[in-house]
Parts: structure tokens; sequence; C-alpha cells
């Protein structure tokens, strides 16, 4: 059987957490971003996309072939 490829979603951090809302914060930290330069990949779908455009003037993001 075929496997379906997922593209996945690499989300970097770029500008610090520091003086957001704490909601903010939060979702930063449930997408694996700590600290600035911190880099992670996450499936692309509506939850992760919905997070993103949350923190959008805190991170970067591309999408990416698996």
């Amino acid at each position: 059987m075929a496997t379906k490829k997922t593209a996945c979603l690499k989300v970097k951090l770029v500008k610090s957490t520091i003086g957001s809302k704490k909601d903010q914060i939060a979702t930063a930290e449930a997408l694996g971003l700590h600290k600035i330069g911190d880099e992670r990949c996450h499936p692309d779908n509506a939850q992760t996309r919905g997070k993103i455009n949350k923190i959008i003037h805190l991170v970067e993001f591309s999408e990416v072939k698996a």
C-alpha cells in the first residue's frame, strides 16, 4: 500500500514573547517554541495554521514537502 506523504510547516520563533499576552505565550510553547531561534516542524493542518495565525507577529513559517 502506498503511504500518503504529508507536508509539514517549519515554524521559527524570531521575536521574544516578553510583553506578549499569556495566551500567545502559551501558544508559542504549545508549538515547542521557547527561545528565539527555536524551529519545529508541525503537520500542515487547520489546528497548526490557527496557532501560527495567533502568533504570526512572533514567528516565521514555511512549507516543507515531506
